[in-house]
């Protein structure tokens, strides 16, 4: 069903309701109205990385691991494979009229957020810190979750509508400052193209103000540049409880009804809270109109209707037994080791379980694996997650991958936070333990980081730490004395990062002989990382944001210019740069080249390059593709992103891809935000990573670069 007829019926139906009525379907838990045979519907589902809180699903790995596989193509069927997991749930729960919340098909994801600061909690959510890598991940993402069909399969939601990113503790009355060309280079870029490209069905308004409105009752944001500019027909909701916060916090109107009024009339279409129980008091103070409530039912109904939620559909057949299938659980495996980033490897990686450690060359006849997420479900989920009816631990991924062949040890050595695993017991309580593991073992690896009680969303259950934000980018003091602790007993080790943000790795870098960030990978993200440890797929991750050498050098947390944040415009020299990610082969770009291809729109343009795999490991990896404005002013600071391809190269193999550009490759935003063309003279840069000199000293490979007159 089309848009245009799905709005028809929606018209005709909302026609034969009472205003009462319309009024009542503009809440997340809409009422059924028993006199025109609707059953009630509770719009509020979450999915960003499988379908979740409405028990089991098929867990992928948290969305910022997702991002680090620049894998457009992934994105898309982990989306859909999310639907269809969400239609078989729907299904069956609508079989037991069971309406309750998480059990619909309106998914509130996925977050395009820019993960400006490292310091955010929620950063984890999104897909990391580049425009343009959001927006086409994001946009993939949409595509797979609503499907191609005459019916919409389920319906995402672009969210948090805009420029939102931290700090938690004061989202619910901070004021977001931001420059017209910030706006439109950096917070609104991926929204647009979710947008118009993607055709997602809904948007999400954050809780913060931006430049003084608060971004559900925007009439910047939402009648002017979303409706009007970018023309946008779907439904428009709030986040949780946010329209309270005009009267509460932000201190914009006076009372619920005023609220009310101004997000209905701003063109805010459906409240996930209950400030619009106030509506038909502000209507009756005058303060909306009919028309507005009419307009915003009628939204939501086009959005019901698109779903064919009034009729028969081709996905109602989709049985239960499709959650957690056998092919949704390989796909969860796959995302999961194209997600993985090696950070650092002095040649330890990857061991041998039959053989000789290649760093120490002696037989690996024990490993000792210890720290606080070795064996931490919460470290494979992290925020926003299903249940798993399996969950493979780091420590059981090590244990079943090498049997009886391998014994392995095995020691918490810290908590995560606090300085006791035991109440009554001495501080540091696991730390000799963990001495003992280490000193009895041929190898290491030692598992710390973070979870979602450690870093991210204000108000979780439990997550009373700086709101879910992160002080510094520092581990707790706990695992930092459980890393001194190792490398005292001299022994080679691998440290696994479980986190879904930067941490300042500068000890690990000089006292590791090995790095590997695993994000959260996922309710069985154990036994990738043991394949992946081991040599059974190489790792192929790349950073989607920049790991930075402390916060010294980052502008105020609360500070929303781009000047000194994220790879494009940061002034110091960067821990481990976005864009970055070893593997156990040796992926080169050995040449490339522009070439115009045949459009019937406007002229478009792609890399073809010759890519060779001069290592003796097969594997994955990521070409990218950077541009630079060599005669505007108006450039970022740095090259940006605007072109990447996953390739399979296999050892001493050489082959030709293409990579299409960014459309806007060849533009900048000047300072009141439109977008130029302001020079014709332009470097590329295709390699595997940034060209960034920290880059190439890391992999000591330099991006071949391509200088185009246009």
């Amino acid at each position: 069903m089309n848009r245009e007829k799905a709005r028809e019926r929606a018209v005709e139906l909302v026609s034969q309701m009472t205003l009462e009525e319309k009024a009542s379907q503009l809440k997340y838990d809409a009422p059924g109205i028993p006199r025109l045979h609707i059953p009630a519907y509770n719009w509020w589902n979450e999915a960003l990385h499988g379908v979740a809180r409405a028990g089991v699903a098929t867990s992928f790995p948290q969305a910022i691991g997702l991002a680090a596989t620049f894998d457009e193509a992934l994105l898309g069927e982990v989306a859909d494979t999310i639907a269809e997991e969400g239609r078989a749930k729907y299904n069956a729960y609508a079989a037991h009229n069971d309406r309750d919340i998480y059990k619909g098909l309106t998914f509130w994801s996925p977050n395009v957020n820019i993960f400006r600061d490292p310091r955010w909690g929620r950063g984890q959510e999104t897909y990391g810190e580049d425009p343009f890598l959001s927006g086409r991940l994001g946009s993939a993402f949409v595509k797979g979750l609503q499907g191609s069909g005459e019916v919409m399969k389920a319906a995402a939601c672009a969210k948090h509508f805009a420029v939102h990113s931290g700090p938690e503790a004061v989202r619910h009355e901070f004021n977001a400052e931001v420059s017209n060309k910030d706006l439109y280079e950096t917070y609104l870029p991926a929204f647009e193209e979710l947008v118009k490209e993607a055709k997602v069905e809904a948007v999400m308004g954050a809780y913060n103000r931006t430049n003084g409105e608060p971004c559900c009752g925007s009439e910047t944001l939402i009648q002017d540049i979303l409706r009007t500019d970018w023309r946008f027909q779907g439904h428009y909701v709030s986040d949780c409880w946010a329209i309270r916060d005009f009267h509460e916090n932000h201190m914009v109107t006076r009372d619920a009804k005023e609220s009310a009024a101004m997000a209905l009339n701003a063109g805010c279409d459906l409240n996930c809270g209950n400030t619009y129980l106030h509506i038909m008091n502000a209507y009756k103070h005058g303060l909306v109109t009919e028309e507005k409530i009419t307009e915003a039912a009628v939204r939501l109904y086009t959005t019901r209707y698109l779903l064919g939620l009034f009729e028969e559909t081709e996905y109602d057949k989709i049985p239960y037994e499709v959650v957690e299938c056998k092919e949704h659980l390989a796909l969860s495996e796959r995302a999961a080791r194209e997600s993985i980033v090696l950070l650092k490897n002095d040649g330890i990686l990857p061991l041998k379980k039959n053989g000789r450690n290649n760093q120490e060359g002696t037989s690996i006849h024990t490993i000792g694996v210890i720290g606080p997420n070795a064996n931490s479900r919460a470290a494979l989920i992290g925020n926003y997650h299903g249940t798993s009816s399996e969950y493979i631990t780091v420590l059981e991924g090590i244990q079943r991958y090498v049997g009886d062949e391998i014994r392995v040890l095995y020691s918490e050595g810290s908590q995560l936070k606090v300085d006791k695993t035991e109440n009554l017991a001495m501080e540091n309580d696991r730390l000799s333990e963990a001495k003992i593991v280490a000193e009895n073992s041929d190898v290491v690896l030692l598992v710390v980081g973070l979870d979602e009680f450690l870093e991210g969303e204000e108000g979780d259950e439990g997550n009373h730490y700086a709101s879910g934000d992160k002080e510094d980018l520092q581990l707790p003091a706990t695992q930092r004395r459980l890393m001194e602790a190792v490398v005292d007993t001299g022994k080679p080790t691998i440290l696994c990062l479980m986190a879904g943000s930067d941490i300042d790795l500068s000890y690990a870098r000089e006292h590791f002989n090995a790095i590997l960030q695993l994000w959260y990978p996922g309710a069985r993200g154990g036994k990738v990382a043991a394949e992946v440890l081991f040599g059974e797929t190489s790792p192929s991750g790349k950073l989607c944001i920049t790991f930075y050498e402390g916060t010294e050098g980052l502008p105020d947390f609360e500070d929303y210019s781009m000047e000194g944040r994220t790879y494009r415009y940061i002034k110091n020299k960067a821990q481990y740069p976005f864009g970055y990610g070893l593997t156990y082969g040796k992926v080169m770009v050995k040449n490339a080249v522009l070439t115009e291809m045949e459009s019937t729109e406007a002229v478009k343009y792609e890399i073809v390059a010759a890519v060779k795999n001069e290592g003796k490991t097969d594997t994955q990896d990521v070409v990218q593709v950077y541009v630079k404005d060599m005669d505007s002013s108006f450039a970022p600071l740095h090259p940006r992103l605007c072109g990447f391809k996953r390739v399979t190269v296999k050892a001493g193999e050489e082959q030709e891809i293409r990579i299409t550009l960014d459309k806007h490759a060849f533009t900048v935003i000047e300072e009141s935000g439109k977008r130029i063309k302001d020079g014709s003279h332009f470097a590329l840069f295709v390699g595997c990573s940034q060209p960034d000199e920290r880059s190439v000293e890391l992999t000591g490979i330099r991006p071949v670069c391509v200088e185009v007159n246009i």
